[in-house]
């Protein structure tokens, strides 16, 4: 049984499909600290104001009192990423959900981490957040839903998880795969 229904996590739903932002470009990528539980809330306001952002979240599941319960929470708590211009970023900031404004330096490589996170949840793969990333191999997915994909491999237990960071949330987003599924890069 779900507490909430899940709701839109990117909006428009092509935003990542577009190309990367350059560096003069009136609309960019901004990544918003929100204030704690906030995120969801922020969401929804940006859906209703007709503001472009991505808000990667995850099904959670659990049993309490015989009762299965789920839940979509954030990928990357306490995060959304806005995209806008300089004057939709200062709207955000006035709906006292957000903390503080972490500026993009690398737009390019920022969409191509999110692309790759979307991607992931799209897949219907069960993905969950890491908090750390330990050292391993980097790796190309060959085959499957995710074939193209580049990333870190993890063993967890018996299982492989295939990692993608957000580079500039030292962050990181992972989905359980098998191995025959991968190449070495």
């Amino acid at each position: 049984m779900p507490l909430l229904a899940q709701e839109p996590i990117l909006e428009p739903i092509d935003l990542l499909d577009r190309p990367a932002p350059v560096e003069l470009s009136p609309s960019v990528f901004w990544v918003l600290h929100t204030r704690p539980r906030a995120e969801k809330a922020l969401a929804r306001l940006f859906l209703d104001r007709g503001m472009a952002y991505f808000l990667p979240t995850y099904r959670k599941e659990w049993r309490k009192n015989g009762r299965q319960f789920r839940s979509y929470l954030p990928l990357f708590p306490g995060y959304v990423f806005l995209y806008g211009t300089h004057e939709e970023r200062m709207a955000a900031l006035e709906t006292n959900l957000v903390a503080s404004v972490i500026p993009v330096r690398d737009q390019v490589q920022l969409h191509s981490d999110l692309n790759r996170v979307h991607r992931l949840i799209t897949s219907g793969a069960p993905v969950t957040p890491e908090e750390m990333l330990e050292p391993g191999d980097p790796v190309r997915i060959s085959r499957g839903p995710l074939a193209g994909l580049e990333g870190t491999i993890l063993q967890r237990g018996k299982h492989l998880r295939f990692v993608v960071e957000v580079r500039m949330l030292g962050r990181a987003v992972s989905a359980e795969v098998e191995n025959w599924m991968l190449e070495a890069v």
